[in-house]
């Protein structure tokens, strides 16, 4: 299947070898996707999976990502890591999107133009980076 259309891109540097943020990156996720299962916001609305995403490919120390859809928009994020020059990592996320119809659009407005889809992405990856600082 071919990806939504492309959102947006957020990096962060991490001081930490490779293999460590990639396990970083797995226990966030996990948590994420275990925590998301609870959420009363997911039945409303009608995210497939339940937790709103999932794993869709792993390529490990190099890239995860996950997908999902609900009423209102098709989605993916993808993490990729990348070395930097003196030994720590990048961790790149990408986000791709749908939005149909007008309930599309309105659901876009409320989500990417308040920004807080960035609030959200970035919290992620920070909160990789503070992960992989403790390991």
């Amino acid at each position: 299947m071919e990806h939504p259309s492309y959102i947006d891109e957020h990096t962060i540097r991490i001081d930490a070898p490779r293999h460590q943020v990639w396990e970083s990156l797995q226990r966030n996720v996990d948590a994420m996707l275990r925590s998301a299962e609870r959420n009363p916001i997911g039945p409303l609305l009608g995210t497939r999976p339940r937790a709103g995403f999932a794993v869709d490919g792993i390529e490990p120390e190099q890239r995860l990502s996950l997908a999902g859809q609900h009423r209102f928009s098709r989605y993916e994020l993808v993490f990729e890591l990348g070395e930097t020059r003196d030994g720590g990592t990048q961790l790149r996320a990408q986000t791709y999107a749908d939005f149909p119809g007008l309930r599309g659009r309105i659901y876009r407005a409320l989500v990417i133009g308040t920004r807080g889809h960035v609030l959200a992405t970035n919290y992620i990856l920070r909160s990789v980076k503070r992960r992989a600082s403790t390991v």
